[in-house]
């Protein structure tokens, strides 16, 4: 099949953000044949008319309700014309000139079923995007150390935080997920991604699986790209959330005991966190020890129960 890249961007109150990544498209597609897929996720502002508006081309997807992340991308990838790659993008996102150009060209080199590009934030400064699979070890790390010098030693650090690395193209278990191309066939071979997480950690699970299923997930330092990047870290409503699916997440691929273990790391970072009188520690402690949050299922009104520690 021709080359032709699947461009799927989901949207929430993304009025003020999206423009800035439609502006970006063209330079970093370059000479790639490409088509816009946007889902909105019943955005309560003027997002669609501000897509209608700079992506006149671009096909939009009106959800009736907000179904979470991996919920929009399918939908986008589903409603796609016909495509040899997907390239997965969040609103805030802005790609640098001949971005998917190169990540194409190493995903067709490598074989390669994911391919990410170096990012870097609005300040410039580089996002430690490369991740190791989660173990209890390397929760323990992030609670005792820090998740950035606990990512110094592979052993002991889930986040690769050693700046030479970021200068060398290689295989990683999974990446952080605003920027990335998937080839068609991986995406066929390990399926959609999966819904029940409704945001973080969705990303994780289908590298894992890609993983799994023997594609590798491929980092390439010679495309590059901005991601403006949320605030999950300071949110009351989003970094419980995050913490729970970190958990699930492990729990879907381990055992009760290790599964334990995880969540005992887990509880100690964020307790301690916590008694530092972080917020959304606090918020996250309470979710690890309420097993009606912790299993429960993730949505707004989930979202709304924790942040008002309902």
């Amino acid at each position: 099949m021709t080359e032709r890249v699947a461009v799927v961007v989901v949207t929430y109150n993304s009025a003020d953000v999206v423009p800035g990544l439609v502006a970006s498209l063209d330079a970093g597609l370059g000479e790639v044949p490409w088509d816009l897929v946007v889902a909105d996720n019943a955005s309560a502002d003027h997002t669609l008319a501000v897509l209608a508006r700079t992506a006149p081309d671009a096909t939009l997807l009106a959800l009736a309700d907000n179904r979470g992340y991996a919920a929009g991308i399918n939908a986008a990838v589903a409603a796609a014309p016909p495509h040899s790659a997907v390239l997965v993008l969040n609103p805030d996102v802005r790609l640098e000139p001949g971005c998917v150009a190169e990540l194409l060209a190493v995903m067709r080199r490598t074989g390669a079923g994911v391919v990410v590009p170096r990012l870097q934030d609005a300040t410039g400064e580089l996002i430690h995007s490369m991740r190791r699979t989660p173990t209890v070890l390397r929760g323990l790390g992030d609670a005792v150390l820090g998740a950035v010098r606990a990512g110094r030693y592979p052993l002991l650090g889930e986040l690769v935080t050693d700046p030479g690395a970021y200068a060398l193209e290689q295989d990683v278990d999974w990446a952080e997920g605003s920027t990335q191309l998937v080839d068609a066939g991986c995406w066929l071979a390990c399926g959609e991604w999966d819904e029940g997480y409704f945001l973080y950690s969705e990303e994780t699970e289908f590298h894992l699986r890609a993983g799994d299923r023997g594609f590798a997930v491929r980092y390439v330092p010679s495309a590059a790209a901005v991601h403006l990047e949320g605030g999950s870290a300071t949110s009351t409503r989003l970094w419980p959330l995050l913490v729970a699916n970190r958990w699930r997440l492990y729990r879907a691929r381990h055992g009760a005991v290790r599964s334990a273990a995880f969540w005992t790391a887990l509880l100690a970072r964020e307790s301690s966190r916590a008694l530092l009188g972080r917020e959304t520690c606090r918020l996250a402690t309470r979710v690890l020890l309420r097993p009606d949050l912790l299993r429960g299922p993730r949505g707004p009104e989930w979202l709304d129960a924790v942040s008002a520690g309902a």
